[in-house]
């Protein structure tokens, strides 16, 4: 399953507003972050890009508009409702692709570790889950599982479910199935980069591995509760949520990116 066939079901809304026409209502010009000062800027709620834009005064930003979903922001965008979408590089790539007349700024807004959130002071499970996440680094897992999912590089495919023993109960997931390539839906599954890789890690714990999608800003709070032993979901390591959260080592460095009209 290749980037294109993961992001066909999620584009749809976003197309037929392409195809149903766009409006002009906003006009603004944005070649460079500093041409963001004094606009309106779409966020998914709780997300890297949402801190980042609602905290960052120096980017003089007038209004930040807030979404549950990536898409819904840039169909805004398309909508002319506003002015750019500050998200993660890989699924902006996506949106810019599938919709003529939008582009990312040549300028990274910034880079990010992402990383598996786990509750706080659970070292027992954290300790397993680097020592894992370190095996499928070493032995070329990981980087397998990217160049499916990001690289699109000829011959690799999609990680496959090992067949061992598991004897150790199952690993509880929570996700936001709104981040392709990372996670997305497909038919009835929650499907992608980070899916692939807890289920690796999953087969080196010796357990089952349960996906639970769910409004991404409500991931912390099932860690928190017990309800969800990790969450994988693009999430990035920063000093606000690890006062909620402990954190794995990274996996994987994304960007925050700004999509706009062309």
């Amino acid at each position: 399953m290749k980037l294109k066939k993961v992001m066909a079901v999620v584009l749809a809304g976003v197309m037929m507003a392409s195809l149903a026409g766009c409006s002009t209502k906003s006009n603004v010009k944005i070649n460079v972050i500093a041409d963001l000062k004094g606009t309106t800027v779409g966020v998914q709620t709780g997300t890297t890009g949402d801190i980042l834009v609602t905290d960052d005064k120096e980017l003089g930003v007038k209004t930040v508009e807030h979404y549950n979903k990536g898409f819904e922001a840039v169909q805004s965008l398309i909508q002319g409702k506003i002015d750019a979408v500050v998200i993660d590089d890989q699924p902006a790539k996506v949106f810019v692709e599938k919709n003529k007349g939008l582009k990312i700024i040549d300028e990274e807004y910034t880079s990010e570790d992402y990383a598996i959130g786990i509750a706080k002071g659970n070292t027992e499970l954290k300790d397993k889950i680097n020592a894992a996440i370190a095996q499928i680094k070493e032995d070329g897992t990981l980087q397998g599982i990217i160049d499916y999912y990001i690289g699109n590089v000829e011959g690799s495919s999609p990680y496959v479910k090992k067949d061992v023993e598991r004897p150790n109960g199952t690993l509880v997931m929570a996700t936001n199935a709104e981040f392709p390539p990372y996670e997305s839906i497909e038919g009835n599954s929650v499907v992608g980069l980070d899916v692939d890789m807890a289920q690796a890690i999953a087969d080196i714990l010796g357990m089952d591995l349960k996906v639970e999608d769910m409004a991404f800003d409500s991931i912390i709070a099932n860690i928190t509760t017990g309800k969800s032993d990790i969450g994988v979901a693009g999430l990035t390591d920063t000093e606000d949520r690890r006062q909620s959260i402990d954190f794995s080592d990274s996996y994987y460095t994304g960007r925050q990116v700004i999509i706009v009209k062309e």
